[in-house]
């Protein structure tokens, strides 16, 4: 049976049908049979190359010595093990320590096209061509909050200007103070909306009703109007404004301001002709529950909060897995909760819908009390149904925790690398300006 010999890392002159080739001081002993397995490849044409035709060689390689017939190339040796693989293997591995990007570059010039990488490492440098468009946005970022164009007019000086003080909370003081009052004006719109709903801080309207105190009420709109001169300047001030008005957290900061005008025109435009007044009052209690929304505009101030959503929606395949293990959980031990409690004559158990409520707050380990089992097998199955849920609710916890940190610490990299990108395109130009400047 016929084997593939193995390159040979040795001295020496080579024998008939092999070659040598030097990559970095790494001297390498060739089959000429194995590299025609590639013939496309830039070690097959060095193979079926004549060693007279010297102008094709050094196009082909760095430096060549006829009397060794051995090839130099000043490449990487440690990729050029991986990139030989495929004469052997037909596959081709990136080992640990070498960076994708690199080693594509060394495919292309070694002529091996990417199909011949494992599936694992075209994930892997899938994963890593993101990570490099994310660095670029970052820097495309970085450098217009830097760049500071003349030739643009004074309007579109003033709209940067402003995009940057109300979008960038590290390009000025100014900024940073801004971010900060919208910061504390959204506690204090959740706070006041919380204080309002204390009947002992209330008082009575004109039909004796309680109602929220007027200082309270005062806070409220003070809030809102900051609120609104803050999103309508983000908006006048934005670049894409379609964009930025279907933006998500945008989204939520329309949604958290317009119950505020809604319930004043509800209330003070003509409602006795526009509707009942009991349907009014209805609708408006209804829009003042959508100020909870507010609490979430702390995700624009806050990376930690971002990483988290983040983080959840690459764990949506573990939360699909818990919220299949809990369904399929609830369903079985309401099912057999039922079944088991009919014996009782006092049973809590009327239905198996029913009975949803209690395998519920029974496998989350909450156990309101308000129905609970009175027979031993009852028992004996809440007691298996609780524990099935601590396992199910545990076992998908970590990947969820181990997203979150490798998300967050990926993107600490990210913004590092592309400062670091920065700091060295700001390095390279001020070379440049003083060469210029000598000459």
């Amino acid at each position: 049976m016929w084997t593939i010999p193995k390159p040979n890392y040795r001295r020496g002159f080579c024998a008939e049908g092999e070659i040598a080739v030097n990559i970095g001081g790494v001297r390498v002993v060739l089959f000429g049979d194995v590299l025609n397995r590639y013939p496309e490849s830039r070690l097959a044409e060095l193979v079926n190359c004549s060693t007279q035709n010297h102008e094709v060689i050094s196009s082909l390689c760095d430096d060549f010595d006829p009397s060794r017939k051995e090839f130099y190339f000043d490449r990487d040796p440690d990729a050029f093990k991986c990139i030989i693989d495929v004469y052997y293997f037909d596959e081709i591995h990136i080992k640990n320590g070498i960076c994708p990007i690199c080693f594509i570059k060394e495919m292309e010039f070694w002529k091996i096209d990417q199909s011949v990488l494992d599936e694992c490492c075209k994930s892997y440098l899938s994963e890593k061509e993101d990570e490099l468009t994310e660095i670029s946005n970052k820097v495309k970022v970085i450098l217009e909050d830097m760049e500071v164009d003349q030739c643009i007019t004074r309007a579109q000086r003033c709209q940067r200007f402003l995009w940057r003080l109300m979008e960038k909370p590290g390009s000025s003081l100014a900024a940073r103070v801004i971010a900060i009052s919208s910061f504390l004006s959204i506690l204090v719109s959740a706070v006041v909306m919380c204080m309002g709903t204390i009947p002992e801080l209330q008082v009575m309207d004109s039909e004796g009703k309680l109602v929220e105190h007027p200082t309270f009420e005062g806070i409220e709109t003070v809030c809102m109007l900051w609120f609104t001169a803050e999103y309508l300047l983000r908006l006048a001030s934005s670049p894409n404004k379609l964009h930025f008005a279907l933006s998500f957290m945008n989204v939520i900061d329309f949604m958290a301001i317009i119950p505020f005008y809604v319930v004043l025109s509800l209330t003070y435009l003509g409602t006795t002709s526009m509707m009942e007044l009991g349907n009014v009052q209805q609708a408006v209690q209804a829009l003042r529950i959508m100020r909870i929304a507010r609490i979430f505009k702390l995700a624009r101030h806050s990376s930690g909060l971002q990483t988290l959503t983040y983080a959840l929606k690459r764990s949506l395949k573990e939360l699909g897995l818990l919220l299949m293990y809990m369904s399929v959980g609830i369903f079985v031990f309401s099912a057999l909760a039922y079944t088991m409690e009919q014996s009782h004559p006092e049973t809590l158990f009327k239905s198996i819908p029913q009975s949803f409520w209690w395998a519920i707050i029974t496998m989350t380990t909450v156990g309101y009390g308000d129905i609970y089992p009175k027979t031993t097998l009852g028992k004996c199955n809440a007691a298996v149904s609780f524990l099935c849920g601590v396992i199910a609710i545990a076992l998908p916890i970590h990947p969820i925790i181990n997203n979150f940190v490798v998300f967050y610490n990926k993107q600490k990299v990210l913004e590092t690398a592309a400062k670091h990108e920065v700091e060295l395109m700001e390095l390279k130009s001020g070379r440049e300006a003083r060469r210029k400047s000598r000459d």
